[in-house]
């Protein structure tokens, strides 16, 4: 009797413990169950193109339209090293409007018009030239889609083109993984600059 009573509760705690196990996965799947993944190194499974626009702050501009502002001021080594400074060590934070299919300058009614937007930050992690590191969120919050694409990378601003890694996502981009390849579309100063950011994923949960 002993032994089969036991055997029950062994057997109790383990269905407990599938239940549970298949709920986190539900929870943290955004409470959809029977995704599948797509996996892909050849073609990507989804693919889109953003614009990124940033508007620095620079105590002249307007406050209104400015997206970004810096929270840490460039290392007196930049200027050691470089005459006319890299701005190394200098941190931005940037909560960014991105626009799809559009090279033209922000409108009055970008942050109302805006697809998605880009928040995170970026800094200056080079001596000699311009160069960034950037980590940021892609949120999304339209009908068309919901949901984070999460990024991380180099910035390498002196190459045409340069790739940094989507790390991750959720929403309509759960677990996400794929390339984002960024080209510097314009800039005014030091205060505006548009990247083009085309984004292909390879690891896709649909």
């Amino acid at each position: 009797m002993a032994t089969w009573y036991s055997k029950a509760s062994l057997i109790a705690a383990a269905i407990f413990l599938v239940i549970s196990l298949l709920s986190s996965a539900t929870f943290a799947n955004g409470g959809r169950s029977g995704r599948r993944l797509v996996r892909s190194y050849d073609e990507p499974c989804k693919k889109m193109t953003l614009y990124f626009h940033d508007i620095l702050y620079d105590y002249s501009n307007s406050t209104t339209n400015s997206t970004s502002a810096a929270a840490a001021k460039p290392t007196a080594l930049a200027t050691a090293v470089s005459p006319n400074g890299t701005f190394f060590g200098e941190v931005v934070v940037f909560d960014d409007p991105m626009t799809e299919g559009t090279r033209a300058l922000p409108p009055p009614s970008l942050r109302e018009t805006a697809a998605a937007r880009a928040q995170g930050v970026y800094l200056y992690d080079s001596k000699e030239v311009y160069d960034a590191w950037f980590a940021f969120s892609v949120v999304f919050n339209s009908t068309g889609r919901r949901g984070t694409l999460n990024l991380m990378g180099a910035d390498l601003m002196s190459e045409k083109t340069r790739d940094i890694s989507v790390v991750g996502g959720t929403g309509d981009f759960f677990m996400s993984r794929g390339v984002a390849t960024l080209r510097t579309d314009a800039v005014e100063g030091l205060v505006y600059f548009r990247l083009q950011m085309d984004i292909k994923l390879y690891e896709c949960y649909i």
